[in-house]
């Protein structure tokens, strides 16, 4: 018979960018860390506090974090009059002498177009005016002479108003002023759009940190720079899901167990110090998972993991295709393992944003009701969606206000669904978890490696690391690094080892994307190198990808199956 209890409902938010700074100089080459932080981490907050019976999980990359606290010290020392701000673009909003170099004004209005056309430029009369302009200055270079300096300070306050969160965009005055302006902004005002900058940024973890306090979120990590775990333990851990896949020359990551232990530690580290409490749970990196990485996260003090559907699939037998909604251990690893409604997650991700708000909610409840009808004991079941939670909003109409905003409410208000937390699922329900003898390795996308591991580009890189971690082994060896030394290098290796620079790499991505985190990474293994007083290899001057695709939402999400591509 079914339960007459409701039945139990996560929504897993993910946080994370990658280390956008070089670390030589303490320039940041990308601005996203800022701009989905005062755009998406404190809307995702607010749908929270506006809905206090809602929970929610959310989970954040601590080099995020630390990405984070970097531009609060930055913007309150130059608002200060006592330092200077490393992201070129922030600064750009308010720097008097705007660059006269017509080429430098045209990567400056590039920059300023780089937000969804739909949703955040066309939404504003005065910003489409100046995209449109931007775009016929980018077409007719010869026509820059008449771009006026007051043109590109416009074109800067409206991209940055338009990356405001849609909660503060809808309550705070002085925003409501600088839109209703509309154009001919002042020095003066553009400072005073960077200080509201400074209090979004500013407000972020103060916010989590009191959901986490008040029960509504269970705070999570991933390991410190975000590296694919199982690969790091074994290359050939690829080969689970993907047999026939071509892996680099060299399948061992040298010391690889040691870094995925210091990835995990540094982790805890840094979201301890910066949310005084220690996480229960933890989404590796992309849901990454093998079975010889549970017991380093049960090792950790992690009581339970979550991963993607895909990955549990694969890992059932070919007689046996066991609930997805149940909790799971594998082996003799004691650690709690969920895994994603992948189905589920991807309406959020890649169909709803088109539909009508109240529409969408009314189908992913639906569809969530209908798992609850068919559930024998939902004490012993959870439905799991996890998502990105930066990425997806922008292809939707207010930052999906509405969507979030219905859904949140709308949930709190069902008698058969409950919203809760992974914790309080386990500590409350006492499932009985599902025993299995192996987890097959793999990710929430496609249940395989294939995005960072397989095609020649992603192998090359690995190539690169593996080189570069051998010369770090090498210089630990013979005693030539000072304890400081030692410190900085093993922090810069660990973005080394991050995921993202192998999630790009590949043809199917667009080619002004590849391009940019292609010279990230070598970047980050050219500063390695210098840490470890050892010259950099020529071959880090050499482009590893180029792209050229046309991927759904330009890469940043993907499906997480290859047929609904």
């Amino acid at each position: 018979m079914h339960s007459d209890q409701p039945m139990k409902v996560v929504l897993c938010w993910h946080m994370h960018q990658p280390e956008y700074r070089n670390m030589g100089t303490g320039t940041s080459q990308l601005p996203w860390t800022y701009l989905h932080a005062v755009k998406d981490y404190v809307d995702m907050a607010a749908h929270l506090e506006a809905v206090p019976r809602a929970k929610a999980v959310v989970n954040f990359a601590p080099i995020l974090l630390e990405q984070i606290e970097a531009y609060i010290r930055e913007v309150k020392a130059f608002l200060a009059g006592r330092g200077t701000i490393n992201d070129p673009l922030l600064a750009d909003l308010v720097e008097p002498a705007l660059p006269g170099d017509g080429e430098l004004r045209l990567e400056l209005m590039k920059k300023c177009l780089q937000a969804n056309r739909e949703h955040m430029i066309e939404r504003f009369e005065p910003y489409r005016r100046l995209a449109d302009l931007a775009n016929y200055y980018k077409e007719h270079p010869a026509s820059l002479i008449y771009a006026s300096n007051q043109f590109l300070a416009d074109l800067l306050v409206w991209y940055h108003l338009s990356w405001l969160a849609e909660s503060a965009r809808r309550t705070d005055p002085r925003i409501r002023a600088l839109q209703e302006k509309g154009y001919n902004y002042t020095l003066h005002e553009r400072r005073d759009l960077l200080q509201i900058l400074l209090e979004l940024l500013e407000s972020v973890i103060p916010r989590y940190r009191a959901l986490a306090e008040s029960g509504q979120v269970e705070l999570i990590m991933s390991p410190y720079a975000h590296p694919i775990v199982p690969l790091l333990l074994d290359m050939e851990s690829a080969h689970e899901a993907m047999p026939d896949a071509h892996l680099p020359i060299n399948t061992t990551y040298p010391g690889g167990r040691e870094r995925a232990r210091w990835h995990l530690q540094q982790g805890l580290d840094t979201f301890e110090r910066v949310f005084g409490l220690r996480p229960q749970g933890l989404w590796p990196s992309e849901g990454g998972v093998s079975q010889e990485s549970l017991p380093l996260f049960e090792e950790a003090g992690f009581t339970w993991l979550a991963s993607g559907g895909s990955v549990l699939n694969n890992s059932h037998d070919n007689t046996h295709h066991g609930c997805s909604h149940k909790v799971y251990r594998f082996g003799e690893a004691g650690i709690n393992c969920i895994f994603r409604d992948d189905g589920l997650s991807d309406l959020i991700g890649f169909s709803y944003s088109d539909w009508h708000a109240e529409d969408a909610v009314a189908n992913l409840v639906g569809h969530m009701e209908h798992i609850a009808d068919l559930c024998p004991d939902r004490s012993d079941c959870l439905i799991t969606i996890i998502l990105d939670g930066e990425n997806a909003w922008e292809y939707y109409p207010e930052n999906a206000w509405y969507f979030l905003s219905h859904l949140y409410q709308t949930l709190a208000e069902n008698t058969k669904l409950e919203l809760t937390t992974v914790t309080d699922f386990i500590r409350t329900c006492e499932p009985q978890p599902v025993h299995e003898e192996h987890l097959v390795a793999g990710s929430w996308v496609y249940g395989t490696f294939s995005t960072w591991i397989g095609a020649p580009e992603k192998n090359r890189a690995w190539d690169l690391l593996v080189e570069a971690k051998r010369c770090f082994d090498e210089q630990v060896k013979e005693g030539k690094l000072s304890a400081e030394q030692l410190r900085d290098a093993s922090r810069q290796l660990a973005i080394c080892e991050g995921s993202d620079w192998f999630w790009w790499f590949g043809d199917y991505n667009p080619g002004p994307t590849v391009s940019q985190f292609d010279q990230l990474y070598r970047m980050h293994l050219a500063h390695l190198y210098y840490l470890l007083n050892v010259e950099a290899p020529g071959y880090l001057s050499e482009v590893i990808s180029r792209g050229g695709g046309q991927p759904s939402r330009g890469g940043v999400m993907r499906h997480h199956d290859q047929s609904a591509q």
